[in-house]
Formats: structure tokens, sequence, C-alpha cells
């Protein structure tokens, strides 16, 4: 056991006399139970220090472990296995609320995590959409979360990069394994990494995009000793060790990885398959779905908006099927009114103004961290969708909102009403930040995420539109309707693919015959969800949770609900497993009725 470990394990037991060392704790011992956790946070930055560094922890802005080690994986294992444990030495039903939702959060994340170790994630470590080589090149940009602002940062990415070159040979080293043992990813997905990394790869070191911090130096009023030595550190690290390693990634994917590659779509086609989806889709969703009611109740929202997109070509006097209207939302000129890429950025700022007289009436919480809209960098432009990038805790770095712009002439404006209010604002840049912000939360949640909390809330978010000033042009509700069905056939779809033996091309089709995207959009699609099964699902499942909670709150409190009260309510705590966030909205509801009978 190493040293943290062990004193974690020494004060728990210390927090017991001899002869309570049988007995859980009860709630006179809350400070034992917030120390182990600030234990959990503090030894999980240290396992994760990308996730440190993302949440504007700078203690561990130097390393990068090597996650797909055995060896590490084993740390891990005992590191939940320990947190697992110590929790049962606490007496939950006699704990203040709040220690409650800690005690329920800290117990999903051991077990689910212990869980996710069973499968053998590390063998295929890099796919198109999600992969350290994609993050080491946003972090390397300068423009992400790592920080240049002090000589040490530049030292510690360095330092990163260091590490970095170990882990791409172990990357190649499990993928070599994986070959063997048939854990590989689809061919067409490597065929879309290949240009990403050879997009990295620069041959003039100034014009890579790891070089660009070294451009930021004359502004630092550094020494020029410094400014020397840390240019000349960088050209070497990107000619000797970034370039290279990038190169290596790429020739092995290219001549080894790619032949060995599998034609089918679906997880379920590697060893243990269907398990790990069954798997994938309770940690992304955080509820005990099976498979076939997600795809039965992707099939049901599906009708039920397309009967909604029906009434609004109505509205619009349109005479043609659902995909002649796609066909002219994808061809009439007035769809397309940008010119330059700074028309778009600028569309979306114009979106915020419109926004903010109406949002006093929805929330009565606002987040402090500034935000920003963004274009997406070019190295990562071609396969990236639309994100939310969280700012820092004290407001240093602000919530970033990407926007890739491939060709302002080219980019159709009908959803980005909706768009910017599921990854801006309220969306992501509401709930992320108050959550960061929210100092009463123990760190570990301030910091935590859930795909069908955090997606379901941005969803949400996109219904609100009309409540905000929006959607007062029907094209543009339509465009909610259209994001809305993109949601919905995801469940359909990525059930699909990886239970139902549904091939890429099947995919594509359904999506087609469905949604206004166009088929480009809908390809890169349809591969994110091959490449990451289930996360997909995240979006709807916590969508119409939040949405029966909102019902069920209106139908009890009547002409006393309060909007505002419900959403402060629903961000209060932060992330949260649907189940926790659900027992806990229950509660909220129950002590509104009772205040409004007294």
């Amino acid at each position: 056991m190493n040293k943290i470990l062990l004193v974690t394990a020494l004060l728990l037991t210390a927090a017991c006399s001899p002869m309570q060392k049988e007995k859980k704790l009860s709630s006179a011992n809350s400070n034992s139970f917030n120390r182990l956790l600030l234990d959990y946070y503090d030894q999980r930055m240290q396992l994760y220090p990308l996730e440190a560094t993302q949440n504007g922890d700078n203690r561990y802005n130097n390393i990068l472990n090597n996650d797909l080690t055995v060896s590490f994986r084993e740390r891990e294992k005992a590191f939940y296995q320990l947190f697992q444990d110590s929790l049962k030495k606490f007496d939950r039903p006699q704990m203040a609320g709040t220690d409650q939702m800690s005690y329920d959060v800290l117990s999903w994340e051991t077990s689910i995590n212990l869980e996710r170790l069973h499968f053998h994630e590390n063998l295929m470590p890099i796919n198109q959409f999600w992969s350290l080589p994609l993050t080491m090149a946003q972090l390397g940009s300068g423009s992400g979360n790592q920080p240049f602002k002090t000589v040490q940062d530049y030292q510690n990415f360095l330092e990163r990069i260091n590490s970095f070159s170990a882990w791409c040979d172990t990357a190649i080293s499990n993928m070599r394994t994986g070959m063997k043992q048939g854990y590989v990813y689809p061919k067409v997905l490597m065929e879309r990494v290949l240009p990403e990394l050879k997009g990295i790869i620069s041959g003039d070191v100034k014009k890579s995009v790891f070089y660009q911090p070294i451009g930021k130096l004359d502004s630092m009023k550094f020494s020029e000793d410094d400014n020397k030595r840390l240019t000349d550190l960088f050209v070497r690290a990107i000619d000797g060790q970034i370039n290279p390693s990038y190169q290596k990634l790429y020739t092995f994917i290219s001549t080894e990885y790619l032949p060995g590659c599998r034609s089918s779509a679906g997880i379920s086609n590697i060893p243990d398959g269907k398990e790990y989806y069954n798997f994938l889709i309770k940690q992304w969703t955080t509820t005990s779905m099976s498979a076939d009611s997600i795809f039965e109740l992707g099939q049901r929202e599906v009708n039920r908006i397309r009967g909604e997109m029906g009434e609004t070509m109505k509205q619009v006097n349109f005479n043609g099927s659902l995909k002649d209207f796609f066909n002219y939302l994808h061809s009439d000129p007035k769809f397309f009114p940008y010119q330059t890429k700074e028309d778009v950025l600028n569309g979306y700022r114009a979106i915020q103004d419109k926004e903010k007289p109406y949002l006093k009436n929805l929330f009565s919480v606002f987040p402090k961290t500034p935000f920003e809209v963004r274009e997406t960098e070019a190295f990562r432009e071609a396969s990236a969708s639309a994100e939310y990038n969280q700012g820092s805790p004290d407001g240093s770095r602000p919530g970033i909102f990407y926007v890739p712009i491939t060709d302002p002439k080219t980019f159709n404006n009908i959803s980005m009403e909706d768009l910017f209010s599921h990854e801006a604002i309220p969306g992501h840049h509401y709930q992320i930040s108050l959550q960061q912000e929210n100092t009463a939360l123990p760190n570990f949640r301030r910091f935590i995420w859930y795909g069908a909390y955090g997606e379901g809330w941005a969803l949400y978010c996109e219904s609100l539109g009309k409540n905000l000033g929006l959607y007062n042009d029907p094209y543009q509700y339509f465009g909610m309707l259209s994001e809305e069905m993109h949601r919905a056939i995801r469940l359909v779809v990525d059930a699909g693919i990886h239970t139902k033996g549904w091939a890429r091309e099947q995919a594509i089709e359904f999506s087609k015959e469905n949604e206004a995207e166009s088929e480009a959009d809908i390809t890169s699609e349809i591969e994110r969800y091959m490449a990451i099964p289930g996360q997909a699902l995240s979006y709807k499942v916590g969508q119409l949770k939040i949405l029966e909670l909102r019902k069920n709150a209106q139908d009890a409190l009547g002409e006393h609900f309060s909007i505002s009260k419900f959403h402060d309510e629903i961000l209060q705590d932060g992330c949260l497993p649907i189940a926790v966030l659900e027992a806990k909205m229950n509660k909220w509801i129950s002590e509104q009725k009772k205040k409004q009978d007294s």
C-alpha cells in the first residue's frame, strides 16, 4: 500500500476506539467522513493529473500517468476498493442529508469504476473522437487547460511530453495485444484517426501546434536566458519526441493495425462485448435500463417528434415530405448567411445577447465564471463537434464554447439558437460553472461529471428557448426539434449498432430518414457512436428524467410552482446519478408542498 493510502486507512481506524471497531460510525463522526472525502479527492488527482489540471488544481501539472499499463490499473483498483471499504464504516441512515448525498455519490463512483476495470479498455486506447494524442495537442497548443504563465508552467509541460512518448509506446504494445485477442476498433474509425495524427506532425517546428506557447514568450516578461532556454527545449522536444511519437503511431496504425481492424460496427463483436455494452449503458445513463428498453424508448420519441416537425412544416406552408423539407433546409441560400468565420462567431454572440434579459426569469443564481465563444482549433476541426470546455473555478480561465467552422459559407444556421442553449448558456456553462463555484460541496463533487445529468440538463435547456426569447423564427424552432430528434435517434442507432447487429450504413440511413443533418454530419455522428458506445444515450435519458421531475413538481405545487426555484434546486448540488437526483428532487417537492400547506 502506498503511503497516502496507508494514511487514509489509519485515519479511519483511528476514528474508532477498540470497542467501536465493528460498529458503523454515526453522524457524530462527520469529521471523519469529511476527511475521507478530502482524501478521496486528493488521491484521485494524483491518479488522474490531467483531471486536476482541468479542475484548476495545479499541483500535478507536470505529471502524465501511463494509464494503459497493468500496474496503473492495479493502482486504480486498489484506490477504489479502499474507499468502497471505507464507506462501509459509516452509518448512512444516521448522517445529515448532505452527507448522505455525498455517501451515495461516492458509493456509485467506487462501484462503477471497479466494474469498469473488469473490461479491457486499455487495449483500445485511440479513436477519432477521444484519445490522449488529441488531448495532448490541445493542451500543448496553449489554448486548453494546461497553463503557460510561468517558467515552471513551460517546464511542467515538457515533463508531460516526456511521459507522452512512453504512453505512445504502451499504446502500440497494447493495440498489438488487442489484435491478437480480438479487441480492435472498426476499420473505418482508424481511417479517421490517420489524418488527425498526420495533421499534428509538423516538418517545420515553428508551425507545430506544440510550438504555439513559445510564441507567447515575448509577452511573458521572462528573462532572455529563460526565453532562449525554453525555446531550445521546446524545439528539441517537438523534433525529438512529439513528431517521432505521432509518426510512430501513424505508421503503426496505417501499416499494421488497420489491416487487422474489424468490419463490424458494434462493440458486441469484441470479446465480452455484450457485457461491456450493458456496463456502458449503466455508466453513461447512471440507470439500470436495458438496451431493449432504450431502443424502444428511442422509437417512441422519434415518432412523437416527427409529428411535431409536421406541424412546423404546416406553419411555414411547406408542401412536400419531411425528407423534402430536410433537403430544402440544406439547399436554400437563406440558411447559409455567413461569409467569414467571424460572422459565424458573431452570430452566436448575438444569441447570447438575445437571451440576457430573460435569464432572470428562469434562474436566481448565476455563475461568476467568464464565458467566451471561440473557433475550434484547426488540428481537430475536421472531426470535432461544437463543444463546451469548462472554465477554472477561480475565473482565470473562461468557459469556452468551441465552434468548428471548416467553411463559413457552408455553415447552416437553422440550429444555432438551440445549440447555444445546450453547449453554452444556460446549458453546460451554467451547470458546470455553478457546480465548480459551489465551495459548500466536497471537492470531489465540485468537479464530478455524469453524462445523464450533465447532458440531460443541457438537452433540457434546449426546450427553454421560447422562455429565453429564442425560436421566434419557426425555422429555428424546427432546428430545436431536429436536435431533439437527433438525440432520440441516438437511442435507436446506438442500441441498434451495439446489440442488434446494425451496420454502419443501416444506422446512417435511419438517421437520414428522420433528421435534417447533412449526410456528412450524420456519418460523423454514427462513427462517434461506434467509437464511444453508450455515451450518446445519456442525453435523452437525462432530459426525460428532468422533464418528469418538473411535471411532478408542477402537479404537486400547482400555482405555487416556481420554475426558477426548480432550476436552482436541480443545479444546487451539482452532477448526481439519476437515482440520487430523483430522490433529492422528490424530497424537495415534498418539503415545498408542506410549506405551501402550512
